[in-house]
């Protein structure tokens, strides 16, 4: 698949060591497909693109199915690298903090992180898709093809076929790297699966999900201050709103699939509404929200977790088709676009050894994969149910004043996630650590404090006073006891 191009561009690594550039076959055109293929071009391989979808560029925007995407450290890095960090920066929307919504329409913000002010930035999933579509297109050895949908591969030999979806025309492609980058239904995953003793779970939750807008006022502004995102906690389920460039809000609806089955008409929902989310009724607007609740079905959300992640050093999953989760976390995109910076440091090191990049890529990578789905499903109860808990604004504020005196030993979950680069695997035994040296300390105050009442007061307490006492420590406990679900 060499072109001219070859004479024109003179290929080298980034380390300096010249190199074969290899022929890549990219399945999937979407966030990390295309992303993929800028970070491959650039090191000079030729790459053909093959999305089942037409053109992103020129489509009509399919409402309902978007989810809104929170770009964060991770996800800036690899665009970074590409040169396109600053363009989507521009363009996306900050977000300092969460302003949760109670059931009287009160307000009140949780920031992100009240140390430092790092924000993440809310982005519309078809101007980014579109943005990296564009950047790849400039490149002469970057070929994008659109309406080409795998049906077969052989990729122990890197042979691909493919259909057009319209015109049913059947093109065959061969590739010495096929990279399935084509989300968590992927169909180079599905040959994979074929293969013997290969680890695969997939898990669907009971919560769906449903869209609705918010239109901007009157005068064309924001309907709620912009700069947060907004949450209606409300134990079972929730609702969110994301800011969108042209004043709307992208507002998602999630609840078990039971629950959204039991509103069958525009009374019922209103009554729902009235009951649970009342200041959005007015924000949305009564016919706007009866218009977009029936005109959509709730979609499902999945978990997937794999492993390996390669065939040999023919082929290799990256993105969602590895390691889809579900969005409560915002690491979707942002964990895709990670393995994209992964697999290029493993290319900037052993160069075009295949079988050395897919492997190690594999083995470094399926653990931090599998615990980033974990966190997502845990974060899904801490933002229905757990911001509004007493116990979990007092660990927020004890870990805030931690991080400000130990910035460099004292790392929130939420900022090593949203924030560093820190594997999230170590996220994990981070928070696990930190939960550790919480109990400890507080056992030892508890013990200390009791021991000192007992020596001042003894004479004076009785029997009812030690139970209440004792009831009021265990309380304090829990609040740190470390949770089960991390």
């Amino acid at each position: 698949m060499a072109t001219a191009s070859d004479k024109k561009y003179k290929r080298t690594n980034t380390n300096g060591m010249q190199h074969q550039p290899l022929d890549v076959a990219i399945v999937g055109g979407g966030l990390v497909g295309s992303l993929l293929a800028l970070h491959l071009g650039k090191k000079g391989h030729e790459v053909n693109l093959y999305e089942y979808r037409e053109d992103i560029r020129t489509a009509e925007l399919v409402i309902g199915r978007s989810i809104n995407l929170a770009l964060s450290a991770r996800g800036r890095r690899a665009l970074a690298e590409v040169g396109l960090e600053d363009a989507l920066l521009n363009h996306g929307i900050p977000m300092s903090g969460r302003m949760l919504h109670d059931v009287n329409g009160n307000r009140k913000i949780v920031p992100y992180d009240a140390n430092t002010n790092q924000c993440i930035y809310s982005v519309g999933r078809k101007h980014l898709n579109e943005v990296l579509l564009n950047a790849a297109e400039k490149y002469p050895n970057i070929h994008l093809h659109f309406n080409h949908k795998l049906v077969s591969a052989n990729l122990d030999e890197g042979n691909l076929s493919m259909v057009d979806p319209v015109t049913k025309d059947v093109k065959n492609a061969k590739a010495d790297l096929i990279v399935g980058c084509d989300g968590a239904y992927s169909a180079v995953r599905k040959e994979i699966v074929k293969r013997p003793r290969y680890d695969f779970s997939q898990t669907y939750i009971e919560h769906g999900y449903l869209e609705l807008c918010i239109p901007p006022t009157a005068d064309g502004e924001f309907a709620m201050p912009h700069n947060y995102l907004h949450i209606w906690p409300r134990g079972q389920f929730m609702m969110i709103a994301l800011p969108n460039q042209d004043r709307t809000w992208t507002v998602t609806l999630f609840m078990p699939f039971t629950q959204f089955h039991s509103i069958t008409d525009q009374d019922r929902l209103l009554d729902f509404f009235r009951q649970y989310f009342p200041d959005a009724i007015e924000l949305i607007g009564r016919e706007r929200l009866i218009k977009d609740f029936f005109k959509t079905k709730p979609q499902p959300l999945v978990m997937i977790k794999c492993r390996p992640y390669n065939v040999g050093a023919k082929a290799l999953i990256i993105g969602d088709a590895a390691h889809a989760m579900v969005p409560f976390y915002g690491q979707g995109m942002n964990a895709g676009f990670e393995d994209c910076s992964v697999l290029t440091e493993l290319f900037n090191q052993y160069g075009t050894d295949l079988t050395r990049i897919l492997p190690e890529f594999s083995e470094k990578r399926w653990e931090d994969a599998h615990a980033i789905c974990d966190l997502a499903m845990y974060n899904y109860i801490e933002m229905r149910d757990l911001v509004t808990k007493r116990s979990y604004l007092l660990r927020k504020k004890l870990d805030e004043l931690l991080f400000w005196m130990m910035p460099n030993t004292w790392v929130p979950l939420y900022n090593s996630v949203s924030f560093s680069h820190m594997r999230y695997s170590k996220c994990i035994a981070n928070r696990a650590w930190q939960d550790k040296i919480l109990t400890r300390v507080l056992y030892g105050a508890s013990f200390v404090s009791i021991v000192a009442v007992g020596g001042l007061c003894y004479r004076h307490v009785t029997m009812g006073h030690l139970e209440r006492l004792s009831t009021s420590i265990l309380s304090t406990l829990q609040l740190f006891k470390p949770s089960e679900s991390v």
